[in-house]
């Protein structure tokens, strides 16, 4: 139903706010043919959609974003390639480029802040920033405030133990390691708030991709800490957004 229609029918009181509402929600999108750009995510999940960027070709990615640009949503584009970034970027000077990230981002509109507390995203080793700074990223562009420990892994303990005070003033962390990815544990049991562990694709053979670090978070024996995919350092971000808010309307 076409949005115009929708509202002469909801001032004639042919329909009722909610019967609006929910409509809203649930349309509409464009069909560009090679993807379908749903426009109206960000009123229903408070999240414009994102971009991934693997196996896109870069014309694909530039007709998604111009899509979303001339709709009036911010761009967030994940796991982009440097010669994609840089055709996104001869296009729209006003894109920011995160080399170390893997994302574009182009904002348009301000971005509404949360409000909320603080998200702290923890590094074990400097190996695991790429996957941090993804999710500062997508942090910040989600409105949140965001703090970074980095390099503060279990080999010595004592240089996260120096930073209980940083731990304390988080409303949400997210724990990104790899290895044996004992991190996540660490920091559960240091806190009261909300972890993400994020297990990293770093490490040695036997590590696997990642998969070590993720069995073991999974496996972890400190209460609060829940697990995303490997490197997805994006869905951890969305979550602990999630969260933030939600603990910022109690508020």
């Amino acid at each position: 139903m076409e949005i115009r229609k929708l509202l002469e029918e909801l001032r004639d009181g042919k329909v009722s706010v909610d019967d609006a509402e929910r409509k809203l929600k649930a349309a509409p999108f464009d069909d560009l043919g090679y993807a379908l750009i749903d426009h109206h995510r960000r009123i229903r999940n408070g999240c414009p959609e994102v971009i991934y960027c693997a196996g896109k070709q870069t014309e694909q990615i530039i007709g998604i974003m111009k899509n979303m640009l001339d709709s009036g949503n911010n761009a967030l584009a994940t796991r982009i390639d440097p010669d994609t970034a840089k055709a996104v970027l001869s296009l729209y000077p006003d894109a920011v480029w995160n080399s170390s990230a893997r994302t574009v981002t182009v904002c348009r509109q301000a971005i509404e802040k949360s409000g909320g507390g603080k998200i702290l995203v923890v590094t074990a080793g400097t190996s695991d920033i790429p996957v941090a700074d993804e999710a500062v990223v997508t942090a910040e562009f989600l409105g949140n405030e965001v703090e970074r420990l980095v390099d503060v892994g279990v080999a010595g303990l004592h240089r996260l133990l120096a930073r209980l005070d940083v731990i304390a003033s988080a409303n949400v962390i997210i724990a990104i390691a790899g290895m044996e990815g004992a991190l996540a544990s660490v920091i559960g049991g240091l806190t009261d708030k909300p972890v993400i562990a994020v297990p990293t694709s770093i490490g040695y053979g036997a590590s696997f991709g990642g998969i070590s670090a993720l069995l073991a978070m999974l496996n972890s024996c400190a209460n609060g800490v829940s697990v995303v995919n490997i490197d997805n350092g994006f869905g951890a971000a969305y979550i602990a957004s999630a969260i933030n808010k939600i603990n910022c309307i109690k508020q």
